[in-house]
Formats: C-alpha cells, structure tokens, sequence
C-alpha cells in the first residue's frame, strides 16, 4: 500500500481540484492519499466520496498554521482523521481571518508597487478559500513581472532579508491550542516538515505539547535528516508519516504526487493509531481498578 500523506487542491494553495489530485493518484498507482489543504475542511466529504468511486483511500485531513511562541515563528500541524470535524471549524475560521488580513495587505501592496488592479489577484485565486503568496505571484507572471513562481520576485517580496519585502506574518492560533483543538475533535496531531519550517531544534518541546507524530518523509528533508527525524520519532513512540507536500503548479520543489510516500506498515499505523490508543488507556485504567481493589 503506497500513500501520499500530504497534498493540497485548489481549495488553498493548490492548482488541482479534488478529483483531479484523485485521478492523478490513480494514474500514479497510490492506493491512499490525505488531502490537507491549509485551515480547510472544505474538501473532505467530498475527497472521500471521489475517491471511493475510484477505488483510492482518502483520508480526512487538514494542514493547520500555528505560531510557535517559543521560537517565534510559524509552523504548521497536520491533523488527520477527526471524529468531529465541525469543531474545528472555528479554528479554520480564525485562522483564515489571520492569514486574509496579511495577504489583503500583501496584495494592495503588489498592485500598488506595480500597478496591477486589485481584481487580478482574486482571479488568481478563483476556488480557493483565501489568497496565498503564490496567488500574488501567479498574478506578477501573468501580468508579466515575474518567470517562475519561486524565483527573485518571490525572495524580494516575501523573505525578511530582502529589503524590499512586503511580507506580513500573521498571528495565527498558538501551536498548543491548535494541538489541544485536534485532540478534541478525536484527530490526530502530526508535526510537519520541521526542517522546511525550521523548528528541528524544538521537537522536544513539541513532544511535550502532546504532538502524535512527525512528518519524517517530505521532499524538505534529506536522508540523513530524515534519519535524525525517524530516530526521534521512534525515541518518543510518536507515528511516522510522509508525503509530497504537492501543490501542482505552485509546487515549491519539483516534485510529482506519490514522489514522497509512507511506507504500508507507517499507513497502518495512522489508520489503526486511534483504536490502539483507546484500548491502552482501557488497559491502564483496568490495571488501576486492580490495584485499588488490592
């Protein structure tokens, strides 16, 4: 069984729609593949009933911004599987809100440097739940003042080096919360590519935070930091997951659907995780009875 843990539709960042990553999937030979468009739930009824008629298993998911406080930066957790996926509707709420007033201004900005009307970049974004900065960069090419949608424009405009950045970092929902957010709506809580997000020096206190797994195979890491990842995985008992992070045309890497994958018996042990959990707390508290009984 190969899965693709990590990919994005139309509905965010991506350039695909649901049953187009699906047939995509199929061509490609996955058998499972996780639809996490960033805080965005839009898509998971309708992934499953698709991919159901195609034969390929998609799981429910969502990928969730955070902000770290204690390494002041942004990162993202992955939730997969949620018994209640409505009540994490208001964190997917919030944390829209958070990233449309930073791209609102991001985008005025863009239009005003280069004078581009502001309808432009809507259209950019026709489908999907917000406007990202690889919305704004589709426009730039469009309206010719860009190549490619991670070249120098994009360093210019969005990294804190540049002097000329207009880049605005929103205040998202604090990681804990968003861990805390997951756990009660029965999902499970996956940190993602911490070298792409830069907080491989932190997973000890993520641990502590209470994440259930680490996205260990992602095209961010290489070998020898997918074995750091995978020894502190297996160190913590936390799952190990993986994907492509595919997002089509906005890709940040070359990469292809199903060019990342998690292994059968990693798949096994996300879709079994829940269950297994369940009946050690059963066995915990049986013990506990015993021993109150002695």
């Amino acid at each position: 069984m190969r899965g693709d843990l990590h990919c994005h539709t139309r509905l965010s960042d991506g350039s695909l729609g649901i049953e187009e990553i699906i047939l995509f999937a199929l061509k490609k030979g996955l058998d499972v593949i996780a639809i996490t468009d960033h805080d965005c739930l839009t898509g998971t009824v309708r992934g499953k009933v698709i991919g159901a008629r195609h034969g390929i298993k998609v799981i429910p998911g969502v990928e969730f911004s955070s902000t770290f406080e204690e390494a002041d930066k942004n990162i993202h957790i992955l939730c997969y599987l949620p018994d209640s996926p409505d009540m994490l509707e208001g964190l997917c709420k919030r944390n829209s809100i958070a990233r449309k007033r930073a791209s609102h201004f991001m985008m005025l900005q863009v239009a005003k440097r280069y004078n581009i009307p502001a309808e432009f970049f809507a259209k950019s974004a026709k489908g999907s739940t917000n406007i990202f900065k690889k919305h704004i960069m589709q426009t730039l090419i469009e309206c010719g003042y860009a190549e490619s949608f991670n070249g120098e424009l994009y360093k210019q405009l969005f990294t804190k080096e540049s002097e000329n950045n207009i880049l605005i970092i929103p205040k998202y929902e604090s990681t804990k919360s968003v861990i805390d957010s997951i756990h009660e709506a029965g999902g499970i809580a996956v940190l993602a590519h911490p070298f792409l997000s830069g907080c491989e020096d932190y997973i000890d206190s993520l641990i502590e935070l209470g994440i259930d797994g680490i996205e260990v195979i992602h095209p961010s890491a290489d070998e020898e930091q997918q074995a750091f990842l995978r020894k502190k995985a297996s160190k913590a008992k936390l799952l190990v997951t993986g994907g492509s992070d595919f997002h089509g045309l906005y890709n940040e890497y070359k990469v292809s659907l199903g060019d990342f994958t998690a292994s059968d018996d990693e798949i096994h042990s996300l879709l079994t995780y829940k269950s297994k959990q369940k009946r050690q707390k059963k066995k915990l508290a049986q013990n506990s009875e015993s021993q109150a009984e002695a």
